[in-house]
Protein backbone atom coordinates (compact mmCIF):
# COMPACT_ATOMS: atom_id res chain seq x y z
CA UNK A 1 0.00 0.00 0.00
CA UNK A 2 0.98 3.59 -0.48
CA UNK A 3 0.36 5.47 2.77
CA UNK A 4 0.72 9.15 3.62
CA UNK A 5 0.89 9.89 7.34
CA UNK A 6 0.48 13.49 8.45
CA UNK A 7 2.10 14.18 11.83
CA UNK A 8 2.25 17.32 13.97
CA UNK A 9 5.61 18.45 15.32
CA UNK A 10 5.63 19.62 18.93
CA UNK A 11 8.41 22.19 18.82
CA UNK A 12 11.47 21.24 20.83
CA UNK A 13 9.58 18.73 22.96
CA UNK A 14 9.98 14.97 22.82
CA UNK A 15 6.38 14.13 22.02
CA UNK A 16 4.94 10.65 22.47
CA UNK A 17 2.74 11.13 19.41
CA UNK A 18 5.70 12.16 17.22
CA UNK A 19 7.71 9.18 18.45
CA UNK A 20 4.80 6.83 17.80
CA UNK A 21 4.14 8.23 14.29
CA UNK A 22 7.82 7.99 13.35
CA UNK A 23 8.12 4.41 14.64
CA UNK A 24 4.95 3.38 12.80
CA UNK A 25 6.10 4.89 9.49
CA UNK A 26 9.49 3.19 9.73
CA UNK A 27 7.95 -0.17 10.64
CA UNK A 28 5.40 0.01 7.82
CA UNK A 29 8.27 0.60 5.40
CA UNK A 30 10.06 -2.43 6.79
CA UNK A 31 6.93 -4.46 6.00
CA UNK A 32 7.22 -3.31 2.38
CA UNK A 33 4.74 -0.45 2.30
CA UNK A 34 5.39 2.89 0.62
CA UNK A 35 5.07 5.51 3.37
CA UNK A 36 5.47 9.28 3.41
CA UNK A 37 5.59 10.89 6.85
CA UNK A 38 4.67 14.55 6.35
CA UNK A 39 5.32 16.94 9.27
CA UNK A 40 3.17 19.95 10.15
CA UNK A 41 4.03 22.99 12.33
CA UNK A 42 7.66 22.08 13.20
CA UNK A 43 10.11 19.29 12.41
CA UNK A 44 9.19 16.43 14.78
CA UNK A 45 11.63 15.67 17.58
CA UNK A 46 12.01 11.91 17.92
CA UNK A 47 14.38 9.77 19.95
CA UNK A 48 15.18 7.56 16.94
CA UNK A 49 16.26 8.93 13.51
CA UNK A 50 13.36 10.75 11.90
CA UNK A 51 11.95 9.32 8.67
CA UNK A 52 9.75 12.35 7.99
CA UNK A 53 9.89 14.51 4.88
CA UNK A 54 12.30 17.43 5.03
CA UNK A 55 9.67 20.01 4.12
CA UNK A 56 7.32 21.18 6.88
CA UNK A 57 3.77 22.22 6.01
CA UNK A 58 1.59 24.52 8.11
CA UNK A 59 4.87 25.99 9.36
CA UNK A 60 4.41 27.29 12.88
CA UNK A 61 5.59 30.78 11.92
CA UNK A 62 3.21 30.99 8.93
CA UNK A 63 0.28 29.73 10.99
CA UNK A 64 0.94 32.39 13.64
CA UNK A 65 1.46 35.25 11.16
CA UNK A 66 -1.67 34.38 9.20
CA UNK A 67 -3.71 34.25 12.38
CA UNK A 68 -2.80 37.72 13.57
CA UNK A 69 -2.10 39.67 10.37
CA UNK A 70 -4.26 39.74 7.24
CA UNK A 71 -1.17 40.81 5.28
CA UNK A 72 0.40 37.35 5.52
CA UNK A 73 -2.76 35.57 4.39
CA UNK A 74 -2.13 36.83 0.87
CA UNK A 75 1.65 36.69 0.52
CA UNK A 76 2.99 34.58 -2.39
CA UNK A 77 3.90 31.00 -1.52
CA UNK A 78 7.46 31.58 -2.68
CA UNK A 79 7.89 34.40 -0.17
CA UNK A 80 6.46 32.21 2.61
CA UNK A 81 9.33 29.74 2.10
CA UNK A 82 11.63 32.29 3.74
CA UNK A 83 10.13 31.55 7.17
CA UNK A 84 9.13 27.96 6.47
CA UNK A 85 12.68 26.59 6.38
CA UNK A 86 13.02 23.61 8.76
CA UNK A 87 16.19 25.05 10.30
CA UNK A 88 14.35 28.26 11.21
CA UNK A 89 11.32 26.42 12.59
CA UNK A 90 13.63 24.21 14.62
CA UNK A 91 15.54 27.20 15.96
CA UNK A 92 12.37 29.04 16.96
CA UNK A 93 10.86 25.96 18.60
CA UNK A 94 13.97 25.40 20.68
CA UNK A 95 13.45 28.82 22.25
CA UNK A 96 10.14 27.61 23.67
CA UNK A 97 6.85 27.45 21.81
CA UNK A 98 3.60 28.52 23.46
CA UNK A 99 1.44 25.40 23.74
CA UNK A 100 -0.88 26.38 26.58
CA UNK A 101 -4.46 25.77 25.36
CA UNK A 102 -5.79 28.62 27.51
CA UNK A 103 -3.95 31.02 25.20
CA UNK A 104 -4.53 29.26 21.90
CA UNK A 105 -8.30 29.03 21.63
CA UNK A 106 -8.74 31.46 18.75
CA UNK A 107 -5.88 29.92 16.76
CA UNK A 108 -7.13 26.39 17.40
CA UNK A 109 -10.60 27.20 16.09
CA UNK A 110 -9.17 28.94 13.04
CA UNK A 111 -7.08 25.90 12.08
CA UNK A 112 -10.09 23.63 12.64
CA UNK A 113 -12.13 25.81 10.30
CA UNK A 114 -9.88 24.61 7.48
CA UNK A 115 -10.43 26.54 4.29
CA UNK A 116 -12.82 28.85 6.14
CA UNK A 117 -10.10 29.83 8.62
CA UNK A 118 -7.15 32.19 8.43
CA UNK A 119 -4.84 29.31 7.44
CA UNK A 120 -6.64 28.51 4.16
CA UNK A 121 -3.41 29.12 2.26
CA UNK A 122 -1.66 26.40 4.27
CA UNK A 123 -4.36 23.88 3.35
CA UNK A 124 -3.93 24.77 -0.32
CA UNK A 125 -0.12 24.38 -0.14
CA UNK A 126 -0.41 20.90 1.34
CA UNK A 127 -3.08 19.79 -1.14
CA UNK A 128 -1.07 21.15 -4.07
CA UNK A 129 2.05 19.23 -2.99
CA UNK A 130 0.19 15.99 -2.32
CA UNK A 131 -1.44 16.12 -5.74
CA UNK A 132 2.04 16.20 -7.28
CA UNK A 133 2.92 12.94 -5.50
CA UNK A 134 1.82 9.42 -6.55
CA UNK A 135 -1.75 8.90 -5.38
CA UNK A 136 -1.89 7.16 -1.97
CA UNK A 137 -4.23 4.37 -0.99
CA UNK A 138 -4.82 5.99 2.39
CA UNK A 139 -3.97 9.19 4.24
CA UNK A 140 -3.65 8.91 8.02
CA UNK A 141 -4.07 12.19 9.93
CA UNK A 142 -2.22 11.73 13.21
CA UNK A 143 -4.73 13.44 15.52
CA UNK A 144 -8.19 14.98 15.44
CA UNK A 145 -6.79 18.50 15.91
CA UNK A 146 -5.78 18.22 12.23
CA UNK A 147 -9.11 16.77 11.09
CA UNK A 148 -10.03 19.92 9.15
CA UNK A 149 -7.72 18.55 6.44
CA UNK A 150 -10.02 15.58 5.88
CA UNK A 151 -12.66 17.26 3.67
CA UNK A 152 -10.06 18.99 1.49
CA UNK A 153 -7.96 15.84 1.10
CA UNK A 154 -11.00 13.68 0.40
CA UNK A 155 -12.07 16.07 -2.35
CA UNK A 156 -8.64 16.63 -3.90
CA UNK A 157 -7.01 13.21 -3.55
CA UNK A 158 -10.05 10.95 -3.43
CA UNK A 159 -8.48 8.26 -1.26
CA UNK A 160 -9.49 6.72 2.07
CA UNK A 161 -8.94 8.96 5.10
CA UNK A 162 -7.98 7.63 8.52
CA UNK A 163 -7.63 9.72 11.69
CA UNK A 164 -5.60 8.61 14.70
CA UNK A 165 -6.67 9.58 18.22
CA UNK A 166 -3.86 9.93 20.76
CA UNK A 167 -4.56 12.45 23.48
CA UNK A 168 -6.12 15.53 21.96
CA UNK A 169 -9.01 15.73 24.42
CA UNK A 170 -6.56 16.84 27.12
CA UNK A 171 -5.75 19.96 25.09
CA UNK A 172 -9.36 20.55 24.06
CA UNK A 173 -10.66 20.37 27.63
CA UNK A 174 -8.40 23.27 28.62
CA UNK A 175 -9.68 25.61 25.92
CA UNK A 176 -11.72 28.52 27.20
CA UNK A 177 -15.24 29.15 25.96
CA UNK A 178 -16.48 29.78 23.35
CA UNK A 179 -13.47 28.11 21.72
CA UNK A 180 -13.93 24.76 23.46
CA UNK A 181 -17.49 24.25 22.20
CA UNK A 182 -16.68 25.54 18.72
CA UNK A 183 -13.61 23.30 18.39
CA UNK A 184 -15.58 20.22 19.40
CA UNK A 185 -18.36 21.06 16.97
CA UNK A 186 -15.89 21.46 14.11
CA UNK A 187 -14.14 18.16 14.85
CA UNK A 188 -17.46 16.32 14.95
CA UNK A 189 -18.48 17.97 11.68
CA UNK A 190 -15.23 17.07 9.88
CA UNK A 191 -15.43 13.50 11.21
CA UNK A 192 -17.97 12.80 8.48
CA UNK A 193 -15.11 12.93 5.95
CA UNK A 194 -13.08 10.30 7.84
CA UNK A 195 -13.46 6.67 6.82
CA UNK A 196 -11.89 5.18 9.94
CA UNK A 197 -10.62 6.31 13.32
CA UNK A 198 -7.76 4.59 15.15
CA UNK A 199 -7.15 4.93 18.90
CA UNK A 200 -3.86 4.07 20.57
CA UNK A 201 -5.47 2.17 23.46
CA UNK A 202 -8.68 0.43 24.44
CA UNK A 203 -9.33 3.05 27.08
CA UNK A 204 -8.96 5.90 24.63
CA UNK A 205 -11.16 4.23 22.03
CA UNK A 206 -14.04 4.06 24.47
CA UNK A 207 -13.47 7.56 25.76
CA UNK A 208 -13.21 9.23 22.36
CA UNK A 209 -16.16 7.31 20.91
CA UNK A 210 -18.30 9.20 23.43
CA UNK A 211 -16.34 12.45 23.44
CA UNK A 212 -16.40 12.92 19.65
CA UNK A 213 -19.62 10.90 19.09
CA UNK A 214 -17.87 8.40 16.84
CA UNK A 215 -19.83 5.20 16.14
CA UNK A 216 -18.01 2.21 17.59
CA UNK A 217 -18.15 0.44 14.23
CA UNK A 218 -16.02 3.24 12.77
CA UNK A 219 -13.21 2.95 15.32
CA UNK A 220 -10.29 0.51 15.73
CA UNK A 221 -7.47 0.15 18.26
CA UNK A 222 -3.82 0.01 17.23
CA UNK A 223 -1.80 -0.16 20.47
CA UNK A 224 1.54 1.60 20.78
CA UNK A 225 4.65 -0.25 19.74
CA UNK A 226 8.37 0.23 20.29
CA UNK A 227 11.53 -1.20 18.75
CA UNK A 228 12.14 -3.65 21.58
CA UNK A 229 15.65 -4.56 20.43
CA UNK A 230 16.69 -1.14 21.67
CA UNK A 231 15.35 -1.82 25.19
CA UNK A 232 17.16 -4.91 26.48
CA UNK A 233 16.59 -5.88 30.12
CA UNK A 234 19.65 -5.37 32.29
CA UNK A 235 20.91 -7.55 35.12
CA UNK A 236 20.79 -5.97 38.55
CA UNK A 237 24.11 -5.16 40.20
CA UNK A 238 24.16 -6.03 43.88
CA UNK A 239 26.15 -2.92 44.84
CA UNK A 240 23.74 -0.54 43.13
CA UNK A 241 21.28 1.27 45.43
CA UNK A 242 17.62 0.38 45.16
CA UNK A 243 16.27 2.96 42.72
CA UNK A 244 12.74 4.17 42.00
CA UNK A 245 12.36 6.22 38.84
CA UNK A 246 10.06 8.30 36.68
CA UNK A 247 10.61 9.21 33.02
CA UNK A 248 8.24 11.39 31.03
CA UNK A 249 6.91 14.90 30.76
CA UNK A 250 7.50 16.91 33.93
CA UNK A 251 4.02 18.18 34.81
CA UNK A 252 1.68 18.19 37.83
CA UNK A 253 -0.81 15.77 36.27
CA UNK A 254 1.90 13.10 36.15
CA UNK A 255 1.85 13.03 39.96
CA UNK A 256 5.61 13.47 40.37
CA UNK A 257 5.05 15.53 43.53
CA UNK A 258 3.13 12.57 45.00
CA UNK A 259 6.06 10.30 44.23
CA UNK A 260 8.49 12.67 45.94
CA UNK A 261 6.16 12.93 48.93
CA UNK A 262 5.86 9.14 49.21
CA UNK A 263 9.63 8.73 49.13
CA UNK A 264 10.08 11.46 51.76
CA UNK A 265 7.51 9.94 54.10
CA UNK A 266 9.10 6.52 53.81
CA UNK A 267 12.48 8.03 54.64
CA UNK A 268 10.96 9.74 57.67
CA UNK A 269 9.77 6.32 58.81
CA UNK A 270 13.31 4.99 58.54
CA UNK A 271 12.64 3.07 55.31
CA UNK A 272 14.48 3.20 51.94
CA UNK A 273 17.78 4.06 53.57
CA UNK A 274 20.53 4.20 50.96
CA UNK A 275 17.97 4.27 48.11
CA UNK A 276 17.42 6.74 45.27
CA UNK A 277 14.57 8.48 43.45
CA UNK A 278 15.52 9.43 39.89
CA UNK A 279 13.42 11.73 37.68
CA UNK A 280 13.93 12.58 34.01
CA UNK A 281 12.01 13.97 31.05
CA UNK A 282 10.98 17.01 29.09
CA UNK A 283 10.37 20.19 31.07
CA UNK A 284 8.28 22.86 29.36
CA UNK A 285 8.72 26.51 30.39
CA UNK A 286 5.20 26.53 31.82
CA UNK A 287 6.20 23.84 34.34
CA UNK A 288 9.57 25.20 35.42
CA UNK A 289 8.05 26.62 38.61
CA UNK A 290 6.51 23.21 39.38
CA UNK A 291 9.88 21.46 39.21
CA UNK A 292 11.67 24.26 41.06
CA UNK A 293 9.12 24.00 43.87
CA UNK A 294 9.65 20.25 44.18
CA UNK A 295 13.43 20.57 44.20
CA UNK A 296 13.22 23.31 46.83
CA UNK A 297 11.12 20.96 48.96
CA UNK A 298 13.68 18.18 48.42
CA UNK A 299 16.41 20.46 49.76
CA UNK A 300 14.27 21.32 52.79
CA UNK A 301 13.88 17.58 53.41
CA UNK A 302 17.67 17.28 53.05
CA UNK A 303 17.20 14.59 50.42
CA UNK A 304 19.07 16.31 47.59
CA UNK A 305 21.62 13.49 47.71
CA UNK A 306 18.86 10.94 47.02
CA UNK A 307 16.30 12.65 44.75
CA UNK A 308 17.60 13.89 41.40
CA UNK A 309 16.23 15.38 38.18
CA UNK A 310 18.37 14.26 35.24
CA UNK A 311 16.87 16.45 32.52
CA UNK A 312 15.90 15.46 28.99
CA UNK A 313 17.55 12.22 27.90
CA UNK A 314 18.52 11.14 24.39
CA UNK A 315 17.72 7.55 23.39
CA UNK A 316 20.87 5.81 24.64
CA UNK A 317 20.82 7.73 27.92
CA UNK A 318 17.11 7.03 28.30
CA UNK A 319 17.58 3.29 27.95
CA UNK A 320 20.53 3.35 30.38
CA UNK A 321 18.40 5.34 32.82
CA UNK A 322 15.59 2.77 32.68
CA UNK A 323 17.98 -0.15 33.03
CA UNK A 324 19.27 1.30 36.31
CA UNK A 325 15.79 1.35 37.86
CA UNK A 326 14.32 -1.27 40.16
CA UNK A 327 10.80 0.18 40.01
CA UNK A 328 9.17 2.63 37.59
CA UNK A 329 6.44 4.72 39.24
CA UNK A 330 3.86 7.05 37.72
CA UNK A 331 1.09 8.05 40.16
CA UNK A 332 -0.68 10.22 37.55
CA UNK A 333 -3.74 12.24 38.51
CA UNK A 334 -5.31 12.16 35.02
CA UNK A 335 -6.31 9.56 32.44
CA UNK A 336 -3.25 9.09 30.24
CA UNK A 337 -4.27 7.89 26.75
CA UNK A 338 -0.87 6.42 25.77
CA UNK A 339 1.56 5.44 28.53
CA UNK A 340 4.59 5.08 26.25
CA UNK A 341 7.17 5.41 29.08
CA UNK A 342 5.54 2.49 30.90
CA UNK A 343 5.96 0.31 27.82
CA UNK A 344 9.62 1.36 27.52
CA UNK A 345 10.30 0.67 31.19
CA UNK A 346 8.63 -2.75 31.08
CA UNK A 347 10.57 -3.64 27.93
CA UNK A 348 13.72 -3.12 30.04
CA UNK A 349 12.35 -5.57 32.61
CA UNK A 350 11.42 -2.86 35.13
CA UNK A 351 8.18 -3.47 37.12
CA UNK A 352 5.72 -0.58 37.19
CA UNK A 353 3.64 1.00 39.92
CA UNK A 354 0.94 3.12 38.30
CA UNK A 355 -2.31 4.88 39.09
CA UNK A 356 -5.27 2.68 38.19
CA UNK A 357 -6.72 4.95 35.55
CA UNK A 358 -6.59 5.64 31.83
CA UNK A 359 -4.44 3.40 29.67
CA UNK A 360 -2.33 2.29 32.63
CA UNK A 361 -5.02 -0.21 33.62
CA UNK A 362 -4.89 -2.17 30.36
CA UNK A 363 -1.09 -1.94 30.16
CA UNK A 364 -0.66 -3.53 33.58
CA UNK A 365 -3.47 -6.05 33.19
CA UNK A 366 -2.29 -7.16 29.74
CA UNK A 367 1.36 -7.49 30.69
CA UNK A 368 1.20 -8.51 34.34
CA UNK A 369 4.28 -6.35 34.67
CA UNK A 370 3.31 -4.17 37.59
CA UNK A 371 0.72 -3.12 40.15
CA UNK A 372 -2.08 -0.57 40.10
CA UNK A 373 -2.84 1.76 42.98
CA UNK A 374 -5.70 4.13 43.71
CA UNK A 375 -5.24 7.52 42.14
CA UNK A 376 -3.74 10.19 44.43
CA UNK A 377 -3.35 7.65 47.26
CA UNK A 378 0.10 8.35 48.68
CA UNK A 379 -0.28 5.68 51.36
CA UNK A 380 -0.95 3.02 48.72
CA UNK A 381 2.06 4.22 46.75
CA UNK A 382 4.24 4.00 49.87
CA UNK A 383 3.00 0.49 50.59
CA UNK A 384 3.87 -0.80 47.11
CA UNK A 385 7.26 0.89 46.98
CA UNK A 386 8.19 -0.62 50.32
CA UNK A 387 6.86 -4.04 49.37
CA UNK A 388 8.84 -4.10 46.14
CA UNK A 389 11.91 -2.85 47.96
CA UNK A 390 11.83 -5.81 50.34
CA UNK A 391 10.42 -8.52 48.05
CA UNK A 392 13.11 -9.09 45.46
CA UNK A 393 11.46 -12.27 44.14
CA UNK A 394 8.19 -10.46 43.39
CA UNK A 395 10.10 -7.65 41.74
CA UNK A 396 11.98 -10.11 39.52
CA UNK A 397 8.78 -11.95 38.56
CA UNK A 398 7.00 -8.74 37.59
CA UNK A 399 10.01 -7.56 35.58
CA UNK A 400 10.29 -10.84 33.68
CA UNK A 401 6.58 -10.80 32.85
CA UNK A 402 6.80 -7.18 31.75
CA UNK A 403 9.68 -7.73 29.34
CA UNK A 404 8.07 -10.81 27.79
CA UNK A 405 4.61 -9.28 27.41
CA UNK A 406 5.89 -6.10 25.77
CA UNK A 407 7.66 -8.28 23.21
CA UNK A 408 4.37 -10.05 22.55
CA UNK A 409 1.90 -7.16 22.51
CA UNK A 410 3.74 -3.84 22.11
CA UNK A 411 6.38 -4.16 19.42
CA UNK A 412 6.71 -1.80 16.47
CA UNK A 413 6.01 -4.69 14.10
CA UNK A 414 2.78 -5.62 15.90
CA UNK A 415 1.69 -1.96 15.74
CA UNK A 416 2.51 -1.73 12.02
CA UNK A 417 0.69 -4.94 11.13
CA UNK A 418 -2.39 -3.84 13.06
CA UNK A 419 -2.35 -0.45 11.33
CA UNK A 420 -1.95 -2.07 7.91
CA UNK A 421 -4.98 -4.28 8.60
CA UNK A 422 -7.06 -1.19 9.32
CA UNK A 423 -5.86 0.59 6.19
CA UNK A 424 -6.52 -2.47 4.04
CA UNK A 425 -10.11 -2.71 5.18
CA UNK A 426 -10.90 0.82 4.04
CA UNK A 427 -8.88 0.81 0.81
CA UNK A 428 -8.80 -2.55 -1.00
CA UNK A 429 -5.59 -2.59 -2.99
CA UNK A 430 -2.18 -4.28 -3.21
CA UNK A 431 -1.43 -7.30 -1.08
CA UNK A 432 0.34 -6.88 2.25
CA UNK A 433 4.00 -6.07 1.85
CA UNK A 434 3.80 -5.34 -1.90
CA UNK A 435 4.79 -1.89 -3.09
CA UNK A 436 2.84 -0.58 -6.07
CA UNK A 437 4.52 0.43 -9.33
CA UNK A 438 5.62 4.04 -9.20
CA UNK A 439 6.56 3.80 -5.52
CA UNK A 440 8.93 6.41 -4.15
CA UNK A 441 10.89 3.75 -2.22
Amino acid sequence: MRIISITAGAGGMYCGSCIRDNTLAKSLRQLGHDVLLVPLYTPPRTDEPSVSEHRVFFGGISVYLEQYSALFRGTPWLIDRLWEAPWLLRAVSQRGVQTQPEQLGELTVSVLEGRDGHQRKEVDKLVHWLRSEPRPDVIDISNSMLISLAPALKEAIGCAICCTLQGEDIFLEHLDEPYHSRALALIREHAQSVDRFVAVSDYYAGHMAQYLRIPGAKLDVVPLGINVDGYPPASRHELRPFTVGYLGRIAPEKGIHLLCDAYHRLREQGELEGCRLELAGYLGPEHRAYLDGMMRQVREWRLEGEIHYRGVLELDDKVAFLQRLDVFAVPATYDDPKGLPLVEAMACGVPVVAAGRGTYVELIERTGGGVLIRSEDVEALMTELLRLRTDEASRATLGTRAAAAVREHYTAEVMARRAAEVYRRICPGPADGVVSPGSRF
